[in-house]
């Protein structure tokens, strides 16, 4: 009764939840890419993704806790409990500086360098950024006063649209087909499923207590944070793609594994078979941790730096539409999925969806570690990234185009 009598405004509070948390994931990773260094921009890029598993792995952890308490409680504790985070969050935005890359697009050039030489090495790297960012923007180097007049207005904002659907040129349309290609192989692979319903599906492997499975789910959410850091410590030294790669491999690989052995499960009712209990819940361990070193983290690094400067915000914003567009119709089908399929068939078709998107990434996606991003563009258009070879020099990339 409580909760019916409250569900119009537990509505209204998860509709205006969902509008900050569509702005926080489109901005947070482009801001980050946009402020950090070349060098470390795949670290601190990464960061977002690590304090959102973060807090997933809070709520597991404070589900189960409030689960012992009675009903008409709990749910209001579970609710209410998010509301701290995001009040730590809106006093921390206060601090924060503009991005350089939009104060140079309007005219801010001494704000722009002010920011560049806190989040520089040496003034010298914060003056070479500063000009990078000039000179996409269209804006002559022998413009150095703090505040100028744009020459080029189309720089800061307009026709964004237009360029970036209507008439793309191909290096654009290149990087919407990625950015698009991988924040949809993201979701469709199945993550939701299994952050989402994982009580679910360790019920269906076996698992009889609802003890056992709010265990096994808060091993989900400790396996997933613990190897997103992993992740983000590594995708500066080894590369965007190369992650993505062996995420995704690692990805069908447990994703086969766990349809199959559901499936042995659910065709012999009655029957305990450890071996295939033990091989899904490890399956569904080792698809989060795979997930979680390139896909999870890299998909939001990748395509917060690929845009040119005048697209990125845009271009961004579309692709974290598509992702939250798929994680809903994941979420929202994925019970009746598994009724019609079986649970082990629905695994098995993420697990298709992951093969299929490696083939994408093997193709589609050049390698982007360590290039400026006003340079970015010139890695795009060929729509093969072996046309595409990045050869690394003392930490510095140079681009070969063949």
């Amino acid at each position: 009764m409580g909760f019916a009598t409250n569900y119009p405004f537990i509505m209204v509070g998860r509709f205006v939840a969902g509008i900050g948390v569509g702005y926080a994931m489109m901005i947070a990773p482009v801001y980050t890419a946009e402020v950090a260094p070349a060098t470390s921009r795949g670290f601190l890029s990464s960061f977002p993704e690590i304090f959102i598993n973060i807090g997933i792995l809070l709520g597991y952890v404070s589900n189960y806790f409030f689960a012992k308490l009675p009903v008409h409680i709990g749910w209001r504790f579970m609710l209410g409990v998010g509301a701290i985070p995001s009040v730590c969050l809106a006093i921390g935005v206060l601090a924060m500086p503009e991005s350089p890359r939009w104060l140079v697009l309007q005219g801010r050039l001494g704000d722009a360098f002010k920011v560049l030489d806190k989040t520089s090495n040496t003034k010298e790297e914060a003056i070479s950024r500063l000009n990078d960012i000039k000179r996409a923007a269209g804006i002559p180097e022998d413009m150095t006063d703090d505040v100028i007049v744009v020459p080029n207005r189309k720089s800061a904002g307009k026709g964004v649209w237009k360029d970036l659907l209507v008439r793309p040129t191909p290096a654009v349309r290149h990087i919407l087909i990625a950015c698009l290609g991988i924040h949809f192989a993201q979701q469709a692979s199945g993550i939701d499923a299994v952050v989402l319903y994982s009580p679910t599906i360790f019920q269906k492997a076996g698992l009889k207590s609802k003890n056992d499975q709010l265990l096994a789910t808060v091993a989900v959410g400790i396996v997933k944070t613990l190897f997103i850091v992993v992740g983000t410590c590594v995708v500066d030294r080894f590369g965007r793609r190369a992650l993505l790669l062996t995420s995704m491999g690692g990805m069908f690989l447990s994703l086969t594994a766990l349809g199959t052995s559901l499936t042995v499960i659910d065709r012999n009712p009655g029957h305990t078979l450890k071996w295939a209990i033990v091989l899904s819940v490890t399956m569904v361990m080792t698809f989060v941790a795979t997930f979680s070193i390139g896909a999870g983290p890299v998909t939001w690094v990748y395509c917060s730096e690929i845009f040119p400067v005048r697209l990125r915000a845009q271009g961004a914003s579309l692709g974290v539409m598509l992702n939250r567009l798929m994680s809903g119709i994941i979420g929202m089908t994925f019970l009746s999925l598994s009724k019609g399929l079986t649970i082990g068939g629905a695994f098995l078709l993420f697990a298709g969806v992951a093969a299929a998107a490696w083939v994408f990434f093997f193709t589609f996606l050049p390698e982007t570690r360590g290039i400026p991003l006003e340079e970015m563009e010139s890695l795009f258009g060929s729509y093969t990234a072996n046309k595409k070879k990045n050869v690394t020099k003392e930490g510095k990339e140079v681009v070969e185009k063949h």
